[in-house]
C-alpha cells in the first residue's frame, strides 16, 4: 500500500505526520523570500522536514486512511506499520526511497536517515494561486545619469520676480481684517446657540430618566419591599479529552442528534464532537485523554456495538 498520498494530503493542514515506527514529516512556516541568484521573488510557503525521532503513533495518519478506505483503524494500523517496517528494510539495503510530491530518503555513512524535499508543491493553503515572478531591479545609477545629462542639455534659470506696491493694497489688508472680525462672530454665536440646544436637550433627558427611576422604585420596591434570594445555577460541563472514539458522522445535524440519544440509552456517554472539515456531524461514544485507554474502550465497542467505530486523536 501506497502512503504518501494520504501523507501530502495532510500536510496542507498539519505541521506533523507521524508514520507509526518510522518517523514524522513536519511543515514549519518559510516567509516570503527574494532568490538573488534567480532573481525572482518566493511566496510564503511551507519547508517540509523529517524526523525519525518522532516515531510514536499519534492516530492521525491511521484515522485518516481508514476513513478515506472506509475500513476499521486496526486493520489499517498494522498496513501502516508494515510499510514502514519495508521502508526501513529498503534504507538498510542501501536503496532510496522515492515519496511522490514530498521528497527523498536515504541512509548516510553514519546510518541516520537523510531527507531531501522535492519543494514542487507549496502546502500553505494561505498562499494558494501565489507562484514565484521575476523581480527586475531598479537601476538607480542609469537614472541619475540620463537626469545629469539633461541638465547639462536644458539649462534651468531661475530669475526673480519683481513685485510692484499697488495703491489699493493698504486698503485690502484693512478689508480683510474686517471680513475676519464678522465671520468669527458670526462662528461664535452660531456655536453658542448650538451649545445652548445641546445643554437643553441634556437636561431633559435627565430629567426623563430620574422620572422613570422613581416610577421603577415605585412599581418593584413598595410592592415587592421582601428581599429576593440569590438564584445559582450549577452547570455540569463535560470534560472531552483529546482522543475521541467516533460512532459516526452525518450530513443532517438532526441525525447526528438522533444517533447521540440512541446511544446515552445504551448506556454510552456520548456527544456531539462537532463539524470536521468535510462539513459532517461528528458523534462520538465517549473521550478520553490516555490514548491506551481511549484503544482499549475502541476494541470493547467494535466487539459489542459496531465494528466500524473509529478513533480521532486531536493534536
Amino acid at each position: 500500500m501506497r502512503i504518501d498520498a494520504y501523507i501530502e494530503k495532510l500536510l496542507f493542514s498539519y505541521n506533523c505526520v507521524v508514520v507509526p515506527g518510522f518517523g514524522a514529516f513536519l511543515a514549519h512556516g518559510k516567509s516570503a523570500e527574494l532568490d538573488k541568484t534567480n532573481k525572482t521573488l518566493l511566496p510564503p510557503t511551507k519547508a517540509i522536514s523529517f524526523n525519525a525521532q518522532l516515531s510514536k503513533n499519534d492516530g492521525l495518519l491511521v484515522s485518516h486512511i481508514a476513513k478515506e478506505k472506509n475500513l476499521g483503524y486496526e486493520e489499517l494500523l498494522q498496513e501502516v506499520e508494515q510499510v514502514a517496517e519495508n521502508w526501513n528494510k529498503r534504507l538498510g539495503d542501501g536503496e532510496r526511497i522515492e515519496l511522490f510530491g514530498i521528497g527523498k530518503l536515504w541512509l548516510n555513512n553514519e546510518r541516520k536517515i537523510q531527507f531531501l524535499p522535492e519543494n514542487k508543491t507549496n502546502y500553505l493553503t494561505s498562499s494558494f494561486g501565489l507562484a514565484a515572478f521575476a523581480a527586475t531591479p531598479i537601476q538607480r545609477e542609469v537614472l541619475k545619469e540620463e537626469v545629469e545629462e539633461m541638465e547639462e542639455r536644458i539649462p534651468f534659470i531661475i530669475t526673480p520676480e519683481k513685485r510692484t506696491e499697488s495703491p489699493f493694497r493698504p486698503w485690502l489688508k484693512y478689508a480683510a481684517i474686517v471680513l475676519l472680525a464678522v465671520s468669527v462672530g458670526t462662528t461664535s454665536f452660531r456655536t453658542f446657540d448650538q451649545y445652548q440646544k445641546e445643554s437643553h436637550s441634556v437636561a431633559q433627558e435627565n430629567a426623563r430618566k430620574q422620572v422613570e427611576q422613581h416610577i421603577q422604585a415605585a412599581t418593584f420596591f413598595d410592592s415587592a419591599p421582601f428581599e429576593l434570594p440569590a438564584l445559582e445555577i450549577a452547570i455540569n460541563k463535560k470534560k472531552i479529552g483529546k482522543h475521541h472514539i467516533i460512532a459516526g458522522a452525518f450530513r443532517v445535524e438532526e441525525n447526528a442528534e438522533k444517533k447521540v440519544g440512541q446511544l446515552k440509552l445504551k448506556g454510552y456517554n456520548a456527544f456531539y464532537l462537532g463539524l470536521n472539515k468535510f462539513g459532517l456531524h461528528q458523534v462520538a461514544y465517549d473521550s478520553f485523554e490516555d490514548p491506551k485507554e481511549a484503544l482499549s474502550f475502541l476494541h470493547e465497542v467494535k466487539k459489542t456495538d459496531s465494528p466500524d467505530a473509529w478513533m480521532l486523536s486531536e493534536r
